[in-house]
This record gives structure tokens, sequence and C-alpha cells, in this order.
């Protein structure tokens, strides 16, 4: 009679390759999604920096349009900015002035806008006319700052003084 001798550990290697290529997997696919979720991140970053400084620069068109001559009186018309590519709308009252503007052609990709109003309130007492500006800057806006695009973001600066 011949014995055969079974081993009892058959399969272990493969038990333990299979085990070891599951673990390098998971680790794998761990450091892939850190890294796509920093690159979003940094998209993101980028998007809102692009709508808060365009922003600023119809804050900034605005305010260097307003001194020292204005270019916003209480009463229009409307008058032509350097800055802006499309004169002003005017629309007001006795002792009031709306004014709004579009500064196009902003951003790191020159996509950005920036949608500005300037209202006059001259009907202050002691008799001193307020001003007060507000610019939405967008990171993504056609010729009218307009966009359906999902990823556009939106950053407002308002001043009066």
């Amino acid at each position: 009679m011949i014995k055969i001798k079974i081993k009892k550990n058959n399969g272990f290697i493969i038990l333990f390759a299979v085990t070891l290529s599951s673990l390098i997997l998971a680790m794998a696919l761990s450091v892939s999604n850190i890294a796509l979720n920093e690159m979003k991140f940094s998209t993101n970053v980028r998007d809102t920096n692009d709508a808060f400084f365009a922003a600023d620069t119809g804050v900034e068109c605005a305010l260097w349009s307003d001194k020292p001559v204005t270019k916003f009186p209480v009463v229009g018309p409307a008058v032509a900015l350097i800055c802006a590519p499309v004169a002003p709308t005017y629309s007001g009252g006795v002792n009031t002035g709306l004014y709004t503007f579009v500064v196009t052609g902003l951003g790191s990709n020159s996509a950005g806008c920036a949608k500005v109003t300037v209202f006059k309130d001259a009907a202050s007492s002691p008799p001193y006319t307020v001003t007060t500006i507000t610019s939405k800057g967008y990171n993504i806006g056609d010729s009218s700052c307009n966009s359906t695009n999902p990823n556009r973001i939106e950053r407002e600066i308002r001043v009066s003084y």
C-alpha cells in the first residue's frame, strides 16, 4: 500500500496573494479618490477667486467713474464709461438715480463678468447724496453676464459712501 501525503496548507499562497492584491487595490483607490477631490477643490478655488475679483473690478470701475467728476449724476442721463463696453442704463426718480452696467472679459480665462448697480440717493437729510455700489461678480458669463452653466459662481461686494 502506497501512502499519499496530503498537505493541509494547499491554497494558502493563493489566499495570501488575493488578500495582498485587495489591500493594494484599496489603497490605490483611496489615494486616487483623494487626488480627485483635491483637483475639484483647486478648480473651485480658482473659480471663486475669479468671481470675487470680477466683483472687485466692477466696484473699482464704478468708484473710478464716480470721482472726481461723477459719471453717475442723481438725475440722469447715463454717460459712457471707459471700463465698461456698453454705457450704463439709467432709471430714477426726482431725488434718486439707479445705474446698471456690465463689465466683461474678466478672470483667469477672460470668461468672467460683473453686473454693477450704482444707486444715488439725494433725499437724505442733512442734504447730501448717498451712493451705494453693488457689484455681483461671476466666473462665467456672456456679453450680458448671463450663463446657464451649473458651475457658475457668484460673489457680491457692496460699497456705500
